[in-house]
């Protein structure tokens, strides 16, 4: 689903950008709108979040079970100059997880199915602060390519319940720092400017709580646990 859902944005962004930039020269919808100082937005979009995982020993790999999350999240631009944009993107971002475990994890131990599956629901509020370099506008086109840092909260870490796997609850911690990069394209109407973009983050800390028992079948393997993951926003401005 995620990668149909990239190859949609790209044709559909290819093709538009092909009509522009190969036909005659054509008027330009709002044309001044980025001469504003400072503008405003809003953005709706597509998740999916993944863990990438380093082991201390060498044993099967604990497979990431994704599913498409929703977004929603508010825009502020301030334009630098013709090129360049500082933009502010809080939003929320509602993501699931399933974890699956080998029974080699559990070798000498009793267990059961429900041992081996962990859930691991995320409500992240996000706080990423960009860069946007545009190139020059065509007609009413605009490329760019994003990127810069991010610090999100997570609602849902679990991180201070004082159960852990032992009782069934897989803990990850609150806070998290991302660093992010995409590329997208600003598309002019008569009335406002609509830009389909495709980011992707990645966590620069361990995210995994580990378990009060040292030798836990669920996180004694694990040395780093951090997301990544493809966000696939539509920005209305």
């Amino acid at each position: 689903m995620k990668r149909v859902l990239i190859i949609l944005t790209l044709l559909i962004a290819s093709q538009t950008a092909f009509a522009q930039l190969f036909s005659k020269e054509k008027i330009k919808n709002i044309e001044n709108f980025d001469k504003q100082r400072v503008s405003w937005g809003f953005y709706l979009g597509l998740n999916s979040y993944d863990y990438q995982f380093n082991y201390e020993q060498d044993k099967p790999d604990i497979l990431v079970e994704t599913s498409m999350g929703f977004s929603v999240g508010l825009v502020s631009n301030l334009r630098l100059n013709d090129y360049f944009d500082l933009r502010f993107e809080p939003g929320l971002f509602i993501t699931t997880r399933n974890l699956q475990y080998d029974p080699a994890y559990f070798a000498g131990l009793e267990s059961t199915n429900s041992d081996l599956l962990r859930e691991v629901k995320s409500t992240y509020v996000h706080f990423p602060l960009l860069l946007k370099v545009s190139t020059k506008r065509f007609n009413n086109i605009k490329p760019f390519i994003i990127g810069g840092f991010s610090m999100a909260l997570n609602l849902s870490s679990n991180e201070e319940n004082p159960d852990d796997n032992a009782a069934g609850q897989f803990r990850t911690k609150k806070n998290v720092l991302f660093y992010e990069l995409g590329f997208g394209v600003d598309l002019y109407n008569q009335w406002f400017k609509f830009t389909p973009s495709i980011r992707g983050v990645f966590a620069l800390n361990d995210e995994l709580v580990r378990d009060e028992d040292p030798n836990s079948p669920w996180t004694s393997n694990v040395t780093t646990m951090k997301t990544r993951g493809v966000f696939l926003n539509f920005t209305f401005q």
